[in-house]
């Protein structure tokens, strides 16, 4: 009935940006950060639909996310 709120989390604002990469074969999408000076990426979270990607953005208080195919 209701939903416990979640904290929001934090990322390394300075040396992170927050990502979708997007599959083109097959449209499979996953949320991370990638490192600025390395472009290495950390896997979060698996996108399966919209509400995928709206939990991911309140988890970390984001306005948009870029996507990188």
């Amino acid at each position: 009935m209701f939903r416990k709120k979640q904290a929001v989390l934090s990322y390394d604002r300075e040396n992170q940006k927050p990502v979708i990469k997007c599959s083109i074969c097959n449209g499979e999408q996953v949320a991370g950060f990638k490192d600025l000076r390395t472009g290495k990426f950390e896997e979060i979270m698996f996108i399966r639909d919209k509400a995928d990607l709206q939990a991911f953005m309140e988890r970390y208080a984001l306005a948009e996310v870029e996507k990188e195919y």
